[in-house]
């Protein structure tokens, strides 16, 4: 089955204590449609400036995008540059360029209403909601999300939780939305706004995911060296809705491998810088390193 997958598309230019590379392909569109192509059809929606270079558009059609949804107007493709320290988790934005993102109001054709599988990565809520507006039944929706939203856009956030099945958020983004410090003390609050299934991200260490079949504690592969984590929430989160997409049975079968199989895109993404080692993997490379991870974690 596809996915639709609706977000940022951006250039970033990331500077690490080691290197600098400017205006490389990135947002959370970008990312998570990437990695769940390795799994199922995907069709992104997005908007980007006449500037957007046009290899970008043909690494998108090489991972079999479908880019109907892309909308290429007038004017500058959404920028940022930000600089990580020496321990990775720590960064800081340099510049922030909105251009034509501003006034992104996503469109969906026709044939993306139907989409059984949908992707609402890290924007703003209220343009998530005018998505799902737009959509007749989907099947499954994850919706992601960051502080900012949860500081500028709460009221929006809270009307968007009970159409989703699933709400994906960082550790930090879920004590502050919940007041509460434990993590597990959280999750019966998050339930209670709308999602069925909740994902807290907890970066190097893994994420949890809470469901009616109850806990589930994923590791993240480990990794000897980190290059840039730039998109790797988002790549987590595209391979695991495309690994859904892409298997059989209910979606309580299917979840906990599909957080394996993300957890894996996600240590191709920490490789590389932007999207350069991740479009270089293979869906062979991928299920490699899902095994490795089953034989780091049965006893």
């Amino acid at each position: 089955m596809s996915v639709l997958v609706v977000g940022s598309t951006a250039l970033d230019s990331i500077k690490t204590p080691k290197a600098e590379n400017p205006r490389l392909l990135g947002g959370s569109a970008s990312h998570a449609a990437v990695a769940a192509s390795f799994f199922a059809p995907v069709k992104l929606i997005g908007i980007v400036g006449d500037d957007f270079p046009k290899r970008y558009v043909n690494l998108y059609r090489r991972h079999g995008i479908d880019l109907e949804g892309l909308q290429i107007v007038p004017g500058s493709t959404f920028h940022w540059a930000g600089e990580y320290e020496v321990n990775m988790n720590n960064r800081r934005t340099l510049k922030t360029e909105l251009g034509v993102f501003e006034t992104f109001s996503p469109k969906l054709p026709s044939a993306h209403q139907d989409v059984p599988f949908v992707l609402l990565a890290n924007i703003a809520p209220g343009l998530q909601s005018h998505v799902l507006d737009q959509m007749r039944r989907p099947k499954f929706v994850i919706a992601d999300t960051m502080d900012l939203w949860l500081n500028i856009a709460l009221p929006d956030l809270l009307k968007l939780l009970p159409r989703v099945d699933a709400f994906v958020l960082n550790d930090s983004e879920a004590r502050q939305l919940t007041k509460e410090d434990n993590i597990v003390a959280s999750l019966k609050k998050l339930h209670r706004l709308g999602p069925k299934y909740v994902i807290v991200k907890k970066g190097e260490h893994g994420s949890l995911v809470s469901s009616p079949r109850g806990m589930f504690i994923a590791p993240a592969f480990p990794l000897g060296k980190v290059v840039d984590p730039t998109g790797a929430g988002d790549s987590f989160v595209g391979g695991l809705i495309g690994y859904l997409a892409s298997s059989k049975g209910p979606i309580e079968a299917n979840l906990r491998r599909a957080v394996v199989h993300g957890s894996a895109v996600a240590s191709f993404c920490c490789e590389g810088f932007g999207l350069t080692r991740t479009t270089r993997v293979k869906r062979q490379d991928i299920d490699a390193r899902v095994r490795q991870i089953e034989s780091l974690v049965r006893f």
